[in-house]
């Protein structure tokens, strides 16, 4: 029987075999998976933000579900539609896209702000509600969006109670010298993402998912969760602090990272590594720090160094 860790690092290494040189956003994704996370992947285009989700859901044996978001898109392309079927004589619903285990939304700032709140129940309660009736979605369910942040022409940038349902953004980066040699000479990339096979099922990720919730989080750590939003409220860092929906994912995110490094407890240098992926997105800095020029990142930084650590002799 695997061990959490050997199938985290499975999952990994299946994707990698088609995004080359970079483990570390593979390794935030596959965590943000298995924490009940939605992901948000923002950069310019061509770097692979759509590989990565492609690929993503092709390592795990699931139902995978891809909208192209455009301005005209219309929520019931997205949930879904009552149809009249005349040999019935009565209306039946016609499930939408968001009926997958990953849904892959290209371009989401591209749609009207209409047509994105029309994840937002699905998003946070895994679940749709057309016509008065409430549908439940399948388990595992995440959302892995994508968008280009230096384009505006077009663009209805999502507003932060849409960005607080989703647990990290990512920025894929450019590769380096080297890499981008390698994918230059690789003459069958798309014939490895169209065959790449599952190394997971559906009920696996449920399954990881569920031992990530058991790992131990002392009460001293969760009282560091709680000062880190603390502080992100009340110093003059941000004019948008931490949610109390960013301290659960924030923590849920610790657990995975624990037992994927083969631990069954979290510590503080778990909370600290993902506290820019899962934090930076969901806070507004303040007009201080936006004067010197500061970035969310930063800012987020600065809370994670200045925020003292409780003292304790063991975190297990």
């Amino acid at each position: 029987m695997r061990t959490f860790a050997t199938a985290f690092d499975a999952i990994c290494a299946n994707i990698a075999r088609v995004v080359h040189g970079k483990d570390d956003v593979i390794r935030l994704s596959v965590i943000c998976l298995l924490a009940d996370g939605h992901l948000l992947l923002e950069d310019v285009p061509g770097v692979g933000k759509t590989s990565l989700a492609k690929a993503l859901a092709r390592s795990v044996r699931a139902q995978f579900g891809r909208v192209q978001f455009t301005p005209d898109l219309l929520p019931s392309d997205v949930l879904g539609s009552s149809v009249w079927n005349q040999q019935l004589a009565t209306f039946e619903f016609r499930p939408g896209p968001v009926f997958a285990n990953v849904l892959l939304g290209d371009e989401i700032n591209r749609a009207s702000p209409k047509t994105q709140s029309a994840l937002l129940e699905a998003m946070a309660e895994d679940q749709v509600t057309v016509d008065g009736t409430t549908y439940d979605l399948a388990r595992p369910f995440m959302v892995v969006a994508t968008q280009n942040p230096l384009e505006h022409h077009g663009t209805f940038p999502l507003p932060e109670s849409q960005l607080d349902r989703f647990m990290m953004r990512l920025s894929v980066g450019y590769p380096d010298r080297a890499q981008e040699l390698a994918l230059l000479q690789e003459t069958d990339h798309d014939e490895r993402l169209d065959q790449l096979q599952p190394v997971a099922s559906g009920a696996d990720v449920v399954a990881m998912a569920q031992h990530a919730r058991r790992t131990h989080v002392a009460p001293e750590l969760a009282a560091y969760v709680v000062d880190l939003a603390d502080r992100s409220r009340t110093t003059g860092l941000f004019a948008l602090g931490m949610s109390p929906r960013s301290s659960l994912g924030l923590l849920r995110a610790a657990r995975v990272l624990a037992a994927a490094s083969g631990r069954d407890y979290v510590t503080p240098d778990d909370v600290k590594l993902l506290g820019v992926p899962v934090l930076a997105h969901r806070v507004v800095v303040g007009p201080d720090a936006r004067l010197r020029g500061g970035s969310a990142e930063d800012a987020v930084r600065e809370l994670l160094r200045t925020t003292p650590v409780p003292g304790s002799s063991s975190w297990r």
